[in-house]
């Protein structure tokens, strides 16, 4: 049932059309009229549905005009599917001016939800998903998107970004730089045909995309800081993370690769704590 006067936040396919849910397909099919990021989408969408209604363009540039015009037929009575490209509308999408304008007009929003680029990513990742921060887009600007990292430099939390295939190999450098060595899924096409899940560090995946041409919308998911990066380890801390290591059976190879990682020390000062440990024992 459509409640006449409401704003509904309908999630579409992040690339499987057949991820379209009946209850998305009852709301678009029975609301007066549909905003979308790009009515050429959402238009394709709506075809391959079998549903005719008429559409309007919202995007970064026209937000405050259409907004208004949004929210002066939703407050005459129609009702209004609210979509974006993919996913769920108002997250890192201009929807989320349309949605604030409608609270504070005390418009109704309902949600009707679909797939979602960050959690799918995170599903797929095998990395930590019990805490996340959603970072959307870096900037383009080489020093906003420093302060940005570097205000993620000792985040706990598994990390998730967006970025465009173009921006890619920059985006991991920098990464790099910012965040040191860690672990990272990169996931493309998901839902897709060609769904891809490249697991692996932030160094190897700067080799592999240095000999590979990116293609497709990426979603990052990158390992959060180690309890250790959140302070300069003592000397305890690293021989207290090298048993750690060694009593999950890693060698003394590994364990010094992985301590080292961790505590963003040198190899060789993480080697000769270890040499200390073994002469100890």
């Amino acid at each position: 049932m459509i409640a006449p006067g409401t704003l509904y936040l309908v999630g579409t396919p992040i690339g499987n059309l057949g991820d379209l849910s009946p209850r998305a397909l009852e709301t678009l099919s029975g609301v007066d009229f549909v905003a979308a990021e790009d009515t050429r989408v959402t238009g394709a969408l709506l075809a391959h549905c079998g549903i005719k209604k008429p559409l309007v363009s919202y995007y970064e540039h026209n937000l405050r005009q259409r907004g208004e015009q949004i929210l002066s037929r939703l407050k005459a009575g129609e009702s209004c599917a609210l979509c974006t490209d993919a996913g769920m509308p108002a997250i890192s999408d201009p929807g989320c001016d349309v949605v604030r304008l409608c609270h504070e007009a005390g418009v109704p929003v309902a949600a009707v939800p679909g797939p979602s680029a960050v959690t799918t990513a995170l599903a797929l990742s095998g990395l930590d998903t019990g805490r996340f921060v959603f970072e959307g887009f870096l900037s383009t600007s080489r020093k906003s998107r420093f302060e940005h990292l570097a205000a993620l430099k000792d985040e706990p939390r598994t990390i998730v970004l967006y970025e465009a295939p173009h921006k890619l190999r920059r985006t991991l450098d920098d990464l790099l730089e910012a965040l040191g060595e860690r672990q990272i899924a990169l996931c493309r096409e998901m839902t897709k045909l060609h769904e891809e899940v490249l697991r692996t560090t932030l160094s190897a995946a700067i080799a592999h995309f240095s000999q590979t041409e990116p293609r497709g919308e990426f979603v990052l998911v990158i390992e959060g800081a180690a309890p250790a990066l959140q302070q300069a380890p003592s000397g305890g801390d690293v021989e207290q993370a090298l048993r750690r290591a060694l009593d999950e059976g890693l060698t003394g190879r590994d364990a010094v690769k992985r301590v080292s990682e961790q505590c963003r020390l040198p190899k060789n000062q993480v080697y000769a704590c270890y040499t200390g440990l073994i002469e100890k024992d």
